[in-house]
């Protein structure tokens, strides 16, 4: 009977995960995952927790749980990366953990002793790595508001275009923006370590962030704080590396860039080995090769971390090249990463004909990339609890999961005014102003 009751919390736990702002379709691989991490009381609290950011005193209210005990067990979710506290204005706030980023990262950048790395690890790949649900899922109907987007090298931007590099898609100015800073492993590359899949010689220390995220991985000791200098060098190394820089899809209090490679990296596998293109939201940028300049070496395809450049036999039989690089514009990230050994200087990255839109703040893409999951009624009515709100929640959400009220909503003509709506009730509920400028 106890194995029947502990597998019941752990389903409602899953659905409660499936219903935050990355979806997480159920099998036994993601139940086996949540008995892992969660014991059974800390499921129930879980499943217990509003949807979204509250206080102590609010989900003491809505779980019915006493605040000394309350905080014993948030406390021991934080440490372990399932429930994220950010401490704002002298008081602390929590949030259930969504899969990513969240439970797979901050599970895979724990270090200490007693810990089931490995399981751990090989349990999130066959969910992830192998399974294609968890893509299928969230990107599969033509996904446009992910979490991650490319940002350019700048030293491979044609000279031309160069003047006009927004703020928020050059790395240094964001660096050079925060005060805040924290590096700790990557948890794609650990994960791949643990089931012999990284090919790489790159260093497991490559996790970075920012402002309240560093903040909350420093004080839960998944990260150290280092200093602005100490950033600036490991996106330098990361550069003489050649890795892909993916940023948080916002333009304003970025939070995080990861350091990213072919082999390990989760989010790129989904464009090369699970075909979402959705994934990463493309930079402004796009990769243009200059064929009076291509020598035909190849590097450029084989560095290509999405291996969307192919080399094509030359026809032209007085031609000394035997091949050139292809570039597939429909799935190029613009990152710049194919450039930077072309001797040559052949491949150069070059404005986009049309400007990528990307989200102001985390708010705005919590928003967005919920209304495109069909769980944006959860961000409104956040209490699962309440009887009312449970009704509201199948009103809202079945009217905002219609296929033309979506569109609508997510159009250039809507958009703007809808953000504008949800962030003025935000600001209005609980003096948290702050919210919607996160």
């Amino acid at each position: 009977m106890g194995h029947l009751v502990g597998k019941d919390i752990y389903r409602k736990l899953g659905k409660k995960i499936d219903n935050l702002t990355v979806k997480v379709p159920w099998n036994e691989t993601f139940y086996n995952i949540l008995k892992e991490l969660y014991t059974t009381e800390e499921a129930d609290l879980l499943v217990k927790m509003p949807y979204t950011i509250a206080s102590l005193n609010k989900i003491s209210q809505v779980t019915k749980y006493e605040e000394s005990k309350l905080r014993k067990l948030l406390d021991g979710l934080c440490t372990k990366g399932l429930v994220v506290d950010i401490y704002v204005r002298g008081k602390y706030y929590y949030m259930p953990a969504p899969m990513v980023i969240g439970i797979f990262e901050f599970t895979m950048m724990r270090t200490g002793e007693n810990l089931e790395t490995k399981k751990w690890a090989k349990l999130f790949y066959e969910y992830m790595g192998e399974d294609n649900i968890f893509y299928a899922a969230n990107f599969g109907k033509g996904q446009k508001i992910s979490i991650e987007r490319a940002l350019p090298h700048e030293e491979v931007i044609e000279t031309s275009e160069y003047v006009k590099i927004l703020d928020y898609e050059n790395v240094t100015n964001i660096i050079e923006n925060h005060k805040k800073f924290a590096i700790g492993i990557c948890s794609c590359r650990h994960e791949k370590l643990h089931v012999g899949k990284k090919e790489c010689d790159v260093p497991l220390n490559k996790c970075v962030t920012f402002g309240l995220s560093a903040d909350y991985l420093i004080r839960h000791d998944f990260a150290k704080e280092v200093s602005k200098t100490e950033m600036l060098e490991t996106t330098a190394h990361s550069k003489e590396l050649g890795l892909v820089l993916n940023a948080d899809n916002v333009q304003n209090n970025v939070s995080f860039i990861c350091h990213c490679c072919k082999c390990c990296c989760n989010t790129l596998l989904g464009i090369s080995k699970h075909g979402y293109p959705g994934v990463i939201v493309t930079s402004n940028y796009i990769m243009k090769i200059d064929e009076n300049k291509c020598n035909g070496c190849g590097i450029c395809a084989r560095d290509c971390p999405i291996n969307a450049i192919e080399m094509v036999p030359t026809t032209g039989a007085e031609s000394k090249i035997k091949a050139r690089p292809k570039v597939d514009e429909s799935i190029c990230l613009g990152c710049g990463v194919c450039a930077l050994r072309c001797k040559p200087e052949a491949a150069k990255l070059k404005k986009r004909d049309k400007r990528v839109l990307h989200p102001h703040n985390t708010f705005e893409r919590v928003i967005l990339q919920c209304l495109e999951r069909g769980t944006l009624q959860n961000q409104i009515f956040n209490d699962p609890n309440s009887i009312s709100q449970k009704a509201m929640r199948g009103i809202v959400g079945g009217f905002l999961k219609l296929p033309p009220v979506k569109k609508a909503l997510m159009s250039d003509m809507l958009r703007s005014s809808f953000l504008a709506s949800l962030k003025k009730g935000a600001n209005l509920k609980g003096g948290r102003d702050w919210l919607s400028k996160m």
